[in-house]
């Protein structure tokens, strides 16, 4: 009898049974979550359309994967690049979305028979026959094939839940991209700002190189005292000193953007450029669009239908266990083995029922219903801080536009405010204490001016990160492609 007539009894009665298979267990449904109609810092019209973000679809073009190009920065976009083929966590993460599509696999393998073989030879002879002969060689080729029907569809939530979690995991991958693709872009734009207030400090180090001269001409034509002078010696290099201390943030910032672009840090080097511009306006969307448009939101989603999956699973031990086995084969010496006594086969269906396990399968399940519990919290969590994330940075940037609008008729009145102290210390008319008050005033408001652009960059990239960075769930893997 043929290996292929023997299981053929296993594949019709696989077909007989689809049919009236049962899945256990709850069906999935995505749970409610709190939301608002339109954000608190949302505004109509406040946010133009600009290249690559739209406010009436939001996921329309939207990829954006490279969103930080909106900045118009070269060397911003060429670290992002880098970083997205080098960054090791990036990387771990796409062997963690590697994984979970093996365990796919893994799992749809419990469909099919199991198929195997285990030959075996052996020597005997029997020391009590006096009638002579030798030893005899005894041949076993058997073949063994088994099948479990998925009656009661543990096998399917089984798989559901693998591909419930290989979807997770790739969110996480993008999550993960997006992390460091925000991370790399705010260190950037920090170290530019560092760049920024660095070439302010030149400037006023040069400043206050002048008024020094000037304060020692004056002093050696008997106009000016030694105080004044060791006042303006005092103001400069207490300015260099600042200028000297810049240097320990940026090389902090240079050596975090190396490592996230995948390179070690001695052998790299970012030359100098001060920031400049203003953050682009970046359209927040609708709240309802936001669980679309985040992957951390969409990881905690897929964990929730993976875990209600396992209640599945869980319940289906309640349930009788079939299972069919097939055999053939051939045993005997080297001389009968392929005579017709020597072949042999079997057929055979086995059904195992759990009566008492002292509360094990109750537990499970209700393991696995608390386990759901905890996925339904934690997806909702993410949802509200989502929700958070947005509004924390478009307040932000609203704040900060406004401030910076402030901060620059304050910068304005300081530098007319130092012009005129200079011109009065100039005339004798006031002292150089005028001076060093409204030099230390002006360079005070200069550097916040920088800091608040900096920072209002910053948001703008934070923001980009709560809104998902262009990302959206239409971009999760099948099912199909999954296998």
């Amino acid at each position: 009898m043929t290996l292929t007539r023997t299981l053929l009894p296993l594949a019709a009665a696989s077909l007989l049974l689809l049919p009236a298979c049962r899945v256990v267990g709850p069906n999935y449904r995505r749970p409610s979550v709190p939301g608002a109609p339109l954000y608190k810092e949302q505004a109509p019209n406040i946010f133009k359309e600009v290249e690559g973000w739209k406010q009436t679809n939001p996921r329309d073009e939207m990829s954006r994967g490279t969103w930080w190009q909106m900045f118009g920065d070269a060397r911003l976009n060429e670290f992002e690049l880098r970083a997205m083929v080098a960054n090791q966590n990036v990387r771990q993460a796409e062997a963690a979305f590697r994984q979970a599509r093996a365990a796919i696999r893994v799992n749809r393998a419990a469909y099919f028979p199991t198929i195997g073989a285990s030959p075996s030879a052996s020597i005997s002879q029997n020391t009590g026959n006096k009638a002579g002969g030798g030893p005899a060689t005894f041949f076993s080729l058997p073949l063994d094939a088994s099948w479990e029907p998925d009656l009661w569809g543990r096998v399917r939530r089984s798989v559901e839940n693998a591909v419930d979690l290989a979807q997770a995991s790739a969110a996480d991958l993008e999550n993960v991209r997006l992390a460091i693709q925000s991370e790399l872009a705010a260190d950037y734009f920090q170290m530019r700002t560092l760049d920024a207030t660095a070439q302010l400090l030149e400037n006023s180090v040069a400043a206050y190189e002048k008024a020094l001269q000037l304060t020692t001409n004056r002093y050696n034509g008997g106009v000016a005292s030694q105080v004044d002078v060791a006042q303006a010696q005092t103001q400069l290099e207490t300015t260099r000193a600042q200028l000297i201390d810049i240097g320990v943030a940026r090389s902090q910032f240079e050596h975090a953007i190396a490592a996230l672009a995948g390179e070690p840090a001695s052998t790299f080097s970012i030359p100098r450029l001060p920031l400049e511009g203003v953050p682009p306006p970046v359209p927040p969307g609708l709240p309802s669009e936001l669980l679309e448009r985040r992957p951390d939101i969409a990881i905690s989603e897929r964990r929730v239908a993976a875990a209600n999956a396992e209640i599945g699973v869980a319940q289906a031990a309640y349930y009788p266990n079939v299972s069919l086995s097939a055999g053939l084969g051939l045993s005997g010496t080297f001389k009968t083995i392929f005579t017709g006594p020597a072949r042999f086969w079997s057929l055979g269906p086995a059904l195992s029922q759990t009566f008492f396990d002292a509360g094990r399968r109750r537990g499970i399940t209700d393991e696995a219903i608390a386990a759901y519990d905890q996925t339904v919290a934690l997806y909702r969590q993410s949802v509200l801080t989502g929700f958070q994330e947005v509004e924390d940075n478009l307040a932000a940037l609203r704040i900060l536009e406004q401030e910076a609008d402030r901060q620059a008729a304050a910068v304005a009145s300081a530098e007319k405010s130092l012009s005129l102290s200079l011109d009065r210390y100039k005339g004798g008319i006031a002292t150089y204490l005028e001076v060093i008050t409204a030099q230390a005033l002006a360079l005070s408001n200069e550097r916040t001016a920088v800091s608040l652009l900096g920072r209002r960059m910053v948001a703008d990239v934070q923001l980009v990160r709560a809104l998902g960075g262009g990302w959206d769930t239409s971009k999760l893997p099948t099912e199909q492609s999954l296998r």
